[in-house]
């Protein structure tokens, strides 16, 4: 029969070679990007075979990991800033793109979530160019882009005041050109809800509201007239409409509501 002194000696002993195992063993302080064959020890793999393991990335696919790494490699997911301010547009007084960036804070690591996009483009078009003068308002399509562009345009002048809210022109698609559909660009997606024979709805607000109008609204014509419009941002995508009605609000479905740029 062991004595306590006895027992006391060899739980000690195991203590001490526990605290040793966990120091030596394991990917304690071992952890490495992508495959790194160097990055390895000997101690129980996740398989439950006991051997060569590893503690890199890409142990994951190769099924050898040490049985600790999802405990001492975490995974991290890719970390970004928020995005910046729009920038101008690249040309004024002519359909053109705009852009706004983001950069990242954190690098992935340990197969964690990898980074989205940094940068992101959108249609656009100023009227006034780069001496501060306002552009002409010439005849011409409609040019449109999405409701997106609308909610970042000011809403007050330069003193406060409430700028004119604008209104509404619902018009029926005629014709579109093939080019609107085939786009997969970010900020072309939303030109594959333009589709013949539905009704979409138009806001027109200021910059673009000059004089009570806004190019192309065909405010001027009548209900049978064939009016040409053009996506913003791709103008390859462009076609042909009717004016139905103005009205002060848009009462067509979210992803039917444009904008006059």
């Amino acid at each position: 029969m062991a004595t306590s002194i006895e027992v006391t000696y060899w739980v000690m002993v195991l203590c001490y070679l526990g605290q040793k195992r966990l120091v030596t063993g394991g990917c304690l302080g071992n952890c490495c990007r992508s495959r790194n064959m160097g990055c390895s020890t000997t101690d129980w793999r996740m398989d439950r075979a006991y051997g060569t393991c590893y503690c890199d990335e890409d142990c994951i696919k190769t099924k050898d990991c040490c049985f600790d790494y999802f405990i001492e490699c975490p995974a991290q997911d890719c970390v970004v800033s928020a995005w910046s301010f729009w920038s101008g547009c690249a040309k004024p007084c002519q359909p053109s793109v705009r852009v706004r960036v983001r950069h990242v804070e954190q690098q992935p690591g340990n197969s964690g979530d990898p980074c989205p996009r940094l940068e992101e483009r959108a249609g656009c078009m100023e009227y006034r160019d780069h001496r501060g003068s306002h552009c002409g308002l010439n005849t011409g399509p409609a040019f449109i882009t999405s409701m997106e562009f609308g909610k970042g345009r000011p809403k007050h002048d330069s003193y406060g005041n409430p700028l004119d809210p604008g209104f509404c022109v619902e018009f029926k698609l005629e014709s579109r050109t093939a080019h609107c559909m085939v786009e997969n660009r970010p900020h072309t997606l939303w030109m594959r809800y333009i589709t013949e024979g539905f009704k979409v709805c138009v806001v027109c607000e200021p910059p673009a509201l000059r004089n009570s109008t806004c190019q192309g609204d065909g405010q001027k014509s009548d209900k049978e007239a064939v009016l040409q419009w053009q996506a913003v941002g791709n103008p390859h995508c462009r076609g042909t409409w009717k004016k139905v009605q103005k009205t002060p609000q848009c009462t067509c479905p979210t992803q039917h509501v444009f904008v006059f740029t």
